[in-house]
């Protein structure tokens, strides 16, 4: 198909959005371990996990055979709000960048949350109220999830509790605002709320906090309240699959002008946009239908894929939640508070886990300072001002179309823009202002962290 027939924006019709999640789970030979009960070390049953989560989000987090489940009228009207998304020619991008690459990017910030975390919030917010809950706990980090999370809530007539990372609290204040203009009640974590939290701060007096502190405060806090559960923004399997909708709706959009990428690239923090991006391209590979390259990309200051174990680990600092085996720094884990860039969490999706485990995918870390200059030139030449999360996948794609500038390969790439910066001023003022810094944590700084992994018979690798 000629270049010129391909416009700058390929958007689905409102009918062709959609019908279904698609579960990668299903066509995986080696499926994701389960979850463990950390004091039985069995396998988490549907009633132990209904006491923290809702009810059919735990049916979806336990499933692991059906490969589409049906997306609910009242959420498939929601979505229209802003959905489908644009799948955007970065034409302008590519002519900077004197490629002979293809480079499209799949938009999710056009909607008020400002990131894809919409997605899952409707989802988790419709299952709760179906429930008769009177409302929800959760945790986030740089604000994108509780700023989404947030918004489904008022619409559904839920109330919304939030613990947000202190660092990002008090970086961050807009996104703060946002949430509580929804009326969502917002805790800087660790706080001295929660009995978790006291115990954080007393170990770790002046912390600037983590997502795994998070979630053990809004775990505490969803069970210490009738009528209340915990909803998770990312890392869990049921994420994945509402977010596989970014994945369904590109690829379609791809299909219709016969286009087959090469390079798949997303952000990696806990998982949720990568595995929402990849998921049905990932399983055409895993039924050999066709081969992509996919790429996650991940702070070197957090490098859970890249530099951590894969083993079951808990997910939350507090160690009050289920094992999850996956990749991960440690629990224990606390990002450098000169992280700005976001993907803060100390583990990997046990899906995305098993996967770049079984050599279906790569994993790449990167600095923030070249992170951001990468943000800061896409902002110039394609008019949006990227999240710092995905602009983790922006630097990887412009590399990687530089590489087809030197070999003069006309690779098809396709990266995930999960959201817009606008609330992530105080970052990019620091790398305007030349006071951004990179810090990659040393293997000893790492050991900290990995100490703290659970050790009983059969979970541990090489070097722990």
């Amino acid at each position: 198909m000629s270049e010129q027939t391909i416009p700058y924006k390929i958007y689905l019709k409102e009918s062709e959005m959609p019908r279904h999640w698609y579960n990668v789970r299903a066509d995986m030979k080696n499926k994701p371990a389960p979850l463990l009960n950390p004091k039985s070390l069995q396998p988490m049953t549907e009633e132990e996990l209904s006491a923290v989560f809702c009810k059919e989000l735990v049916k979806q987090e336990l499933n692991d055979t059906d490969r589409l489940i049906d997306i609910p009228q009242e959420i498939r009207d929601f979505y229209k709000m802003y959905r489908p998304s644009p799948l955007v020619r970065a034409y302008c991008l590519e002519k900077q960048l004197d490629t002979p690459a293809r480079i499209y990017y799949k938009f999710e910030g056009n909607n008020t949350s400002g990131s894809h975390k919409l997605n899952s919030a409707i989802a988790q917010a419709y299952y709760a109220r179906n429930q008769g809950l009177r409302g929800v706990t959760t945790e986030t980090g740089a604000g994108q999830w509780g700023t989404a999370l947030s918004m489904a809530c008022a619409y559904l007539g839920l109330d919304c509790q939030v613990y947000m990372v202190k660092v990002s609290y008090e970086q961050k204040p807009f996104r703060r605002e946002v949430m509580r203009t929804y009326g969502a009640a917002v805790t800087p974590s660790p706080s001295s709320t929660t009995q978790v939290g006291q115990r954080i701060l007393a170990e770790h007096p002046g912390t600037g906090g983590s997502l795994g502190c998070a979630i053990s405060e809004a775990v505490e806090a969803a069970s210490s309240q009738e009528g209340y559960r915990y909803v998770l923004g990312s890392v869990l399997n049921q994420v994945l699959l509402h977010q596989s909708v970014i994945g369904l709706e590109t690829k379609a959009a791809l299909d219709q002008y016969g286009i087959v990428p090469d390079i798949i690239i997303g952000c990696a923090g806990g998982g949720s946009n990568l595995g929402g991006l990849i998921s049905p391209f990932m399983g055409e590979k895993l039924r050999g239908e066709k081969d992509y390259r996919f790429i996650a990309v991940e702070p070197a200051s957090c490098p859970s894929l890249t530099r951590g174990k894969y083993v079951y680990d808990f997910c939350d600092t507090g160690k009050v939640c289920p094992l999850a085996k996956m990749y991960t720094l440690g629990s224990g884990f606390m990002p450098s508070p000169n992280h700005a860039g976001g993907l803060r969490y100390h583990g990997m999706n046990s899906t995305l886990s098993q996967l770049y485990h079984d050599g279906y995918m790569e994993a790449v870390s990167v600095e923030q300072s070249a992170v951001f200059a990468a943000a800061t030139q896409f902002a110039k030449v394609e008019g949006i001002l990227p999240a710092p999360e995905s602009s983790h996948a922006i630097r990887v794609a412009m590399d990687e179309a530089l590489k087809c500038r030197e070999t003069g390969e006309a690779k098809t790439i396709v990266f995930g823009l999960t959201g817009t910066g606008y609330f992530d001023m105080v970052a990019y003022g620091k790398y305007n202002d030349g006071e951004m810094c990179d810090y990659i944590p040393t293997d000893e700084d790492l050991q900290r962290g990995l100490a703290g992994i659970p050790k009983f018979p059969g979970n541990k690798t090489a070097g722990l």
